[in-house]
């Protein structure tokens, strides 16, 4: 059968559709702690090609034959979302650069380039998206998971620059994002095409939960389920393509992205200060955090000295240093006044601190300090570093309370909680070492990440925070939601997804048995890369 549907629809697509089982190992995993084999891999090259892949697969689901879709850019997501026990859309073809107007500073892309592929032509005419990110992320991967990168909290995310999005929907239709008011939104509604029901069903469902969505809007709330429709349906208009942020693929292929760049800021100067305990790390942050950082992240120290263990010449910054945090600050717009500034509290620092600006004859150790995080999470000489719980928020004022938590939580599993993340932009990650291969592994994963959840709810944070739920986060966050968020969010899907074919087992659908019994039993070589 698998055969037979592989050879017709290459027959029917430009692109490739493989079922050879050594190509799909090679799609069996990603970031996450989970390991799902597909069926088929399609390598769509054009949007036409998506667009039959889409109307084949949801004929196969009218006839009761469901294919489970997941759309994969560059295999980076942690939390399972581009894994599938049916098909596998990858977009690593879809990856030209399509248009580009240097006046208006705009670009349109497909949708598989990588933010390294896009920068880098960007950067002939001075310009770049500022994203603090993995540069081989894709821009659908960034539009899918939203992550709130390192430069976030000056820089805003990948939401600031996307001016308009393609979307090939589940039924094959292809869908072109704006927003809608007045008379054009009318004439929207009356439309008899999947767009037109979307948008009126899209309405019925703002009006009727009109109070919860007045509730979104004025709180922050993480990337679970489909919050976006707060910002979709806005003062008697309607844009689609805020759905699609954090979506996940769920709701549709994105195909293709115009996006709006800026001008490239002056290389950054670094600023590095250490602290014993957080109570008097925390001012300092504040002070650089009012200055506009580029970056400003915090690292337990534990990170920096786990680097140190696989060779990193860290000594500057840790020495005489036992327990406590490393700042590091980046600012790359009037830094020499930010610097000028940072440097006036010097006095009033603890004797213990240490504040190093950057210079020639320190550069060496910044620069090995930037890189000792992927030293530490490579480290798998006791366990490896699986993604868990990151990209998780929690609001500044509370995350001295949120860590002495994690002290007692730390004690009560016997795991090494070394928080690190950015504190501009309020996102952390935890990532203890497991033993893969322990038949225990995933009850320990899923009791620490649903104690880590309570604790960070209980500090005023999400667990969605910083990106979305995938398929691991989802164990907790299908029962956090309120009645009326999850009606409505069931809503949204069947809205664009009639079939629920697209990545069902993520977000809403997700089956936490099944989750779990997905969790890998040992290494995956594209977590080290």
């Amino acid at each position: 059968m698998g055969g037979k549907i592989a050879r017709y629809l290459n027959q029917l697509i430009v692109g490739n559709v493989f079922d050879a089982p050594e190509i799909l190992e090679n799609y069996a995993t990603d970031r996450s702690a989970l390991k799902i084999k597909p069926k088929f891999v399609a390598l769509p090259e054009t949007t036409d090609d998506v667009r039959k892949l889409m109307k084949f697969f949801t004929q196969l689901a009218s006839k009761d034959i469901k294919v489970p879709i997941a759309i994969r850019g560059s295999g980076l997501d942690e939390m399972g979302a581009d894994l599938s026990s049916g098909l596998v859309i990858s977009t690593e073809k879809l990856n030209r650069l399509l248009e580009s107007d240097r006046r208006e500073r705009l670009v349109r892309v497909q949708a598989g380039i990588t933010l390294k592929e896009l920068n880098t032509a960007l950067s002939v005419n001075g310009l770049t998206i500022p994203i603090g990110g993995h540069e081989m992320e894709t821009i659908g991967g960034l539009i899918s998971n939203c992550p709130s990168d390192d430069y976030a909290g000056k820089y805003g995310g990948i939401r600031t620059y996307v001016e308009r999005i393609e979307v090939v929907l589940a039924n094959g239709e292809i869908l072109q994002t704006g927003r809608f008011m007045g008379s054009t939104l009318k004439r929207k509604t009356k439309e008899k095409t999947a767009e037109g029901e979307i948008c009126r069903k899209l309405l019925a469902v703002a009006k009727e939960n009109e109070a919860l969505l007045k509730t979104m809007r004025k709180t922050r709330v993480g990337l679970a389920g489909y919050p976006m429709i707060a910002r979709a349906v806005k003062k008697n208009t309607l844009d689609l393509m805020p759905l699609f942020f954090g979506a996940e693929g769920t709701l549709g292929v994105i195909t293709e992205v115009i996006l709006r760049a800026v001008p490239i800021a002056r290389r950054p100067q670094r600023v590095v200060a250490t602290f014993d305990d957080f109570k008097m790390a925390e001012k300092f942050l504040d002070l650089a955090n009012s200055l506009k950082p580029r970056e400003l992240n915090l690292y337990d120290v534990r990170v920096i000295k786990g680097a140190e263990e696989t060779g990193k010449k860290l000594s500057e910054i840790t020495k005489k240093m036992e327990d406590g945090f490393v700042v590091l600050a980046q600012y790359d717009r009037k830094a020499k006044g930010c610097i000028r500034k940072i440097e006036s509290v010097r006095k009033v620092l603890p004797k213990t601190t240490k504040l190093l600006v950057e210079s020639p004859k320190n550069k060496p150790a910044l620069d090995e300090l930037c890189n000792s995080l992927t030293s530490f999470l490579h480290h798998t000489k006791a366990g490896e570093r699986v993604p868990i719980l990151t990209d998780f928020a929690v609001p500044g004022r509370n995350l001295g309370n949120f860590l002495r938590d994690l002290e007692t939580l730390e004690r009560s599993l016997g795991l090494d909680l070394a928080i690190f993340g950015s504190y501009a932009a309020t996102n952390y990650h935890l990532r203890p070492r497991f033993k893969i291969d322990d038949p225990d592994f995933p009850r320990k994963a899923a009791t620490f990440l649903k104690t880590g959840a309570f604790l960070i709810g209980r500090n005023g944070g999400s667990i969605t925070g910083g990106a979305p739920e995938g398929r691991v986060k989802a164990i907790v966050t299908n029962d956090q939601f309120t009645e009326a968020e999850k009606n409505m969010y069931e809503t949204i899907k069947q809205i664009f997804d009639r079939y629920d074919i697209l990545n069902s087992q993520v977000k809403l659908g997700a089956n936490t048995r099944s989750t779990l019994t997905h969790f890998r039993t040992t290494s995956s070589a594209k977590i080290m890369i």
